[in-house]
């Protein structure tokens, strides 16, 4: 499809429903209201276009942007391409579920995530947390420095609840994370999100539910799926 027809279809997908609750956590105009499940039926049509992608991104509107994540091609983007693209993720919806889980298919995800959660910068942090959470939940356990995720987990046990909003919600999932998948810091994943408890997160529109990570991890002890790995990042 082209450029056009692609934009004219999400455009028709679109409703003031959908835009109105995407638009309170966040998403600003331009936008559709396009729900996630139409844009993964039209992203199977297409298939994986990087040169469609890049324009769609471009333009600004949330739904062309969520939807170049869906069809953008992660062997075709540099790193100076995800950092470039970072720089328009305005919502953690994009930084978070399109930057860091495409990010997370690359062979360089863990040296573009380590620079991104040292930048100081509240959404770009967040989304490199973001991506080794989706690492862990899809990488062997092999593929990590067992210290190097050590230290990492007593970063978040000694700065979580003073970090920014946003970068806060992505390192409670980062705990959770290495304490289901990745079994070498099981324990110390348990221990450390024993001492973090309940982590408060803002939007707009107040409080934001945030999971629990002891809990979830505890969920899925008790399914016996400790070291649960997906098959793929993106369904």
């Amino acid at each position: 499809m082209e450029f056009e027809a692609v934009v004219m279809e999400l455009e028709t997908l679109g409703t003031e429903r959908t835009k109105k609750i995407y638009a309170s956590h966040g998403a600003r105009e331009p936008q559709f209201g396009v729900a996630t499940g139409d844009m993964r039926a039209l992203a199977k049509k297409i298939g994986k276009n990087q040169d469609l992608a890049e324009k769609l991104y471009s333009t600004g509107n949330y739904d062309c942007m969520y939807f170049a994540g869906m069809i953008l091609d992660p062997k075709k983007m540099t790193e100076a391409d995800f950092d470039r693209w970072m720089e328009a993720a305005y919502f953690y919806m994009i930084s978070d579920y399109v930057l860091a889980v495409s990010l997370a298919e690359t062979d360089y995800a863990q040296a573009v995530a380590d620079r991104w959660i040292n930048s100081g910068r509240e959404l770009v942090m967040s989304a490199g947390w973001a991506c080794y959470t989706w690492l862990l939940g899809y990488r062997k356990d092999d593929e990590f420095d067992r210290d190097k995720i050590s230290a990492m987990l007593d970063t978040v046990s000694s700065t979580i609840h003073d970090s920014p909003n946003r970068t806060r919600y992505s390192m409670n999932g980062f705990v959770a994370a290495v304490g289901v998948s990745y079994i070498p810091l099981h324990e110390k994943a348990v221990a450390a999100a024993e001492k973090i408890g309940k982590v408060s997160v803002r939007t707009e529109k107040g409080a934001c539910s945030v999971p629990v990570a002891l809990d979830e991890i505890r969920k899925m002890e008790a399914k016996g799926k400790i070291g649960f790995k997906r098959k793929a990042v993106r369904c």
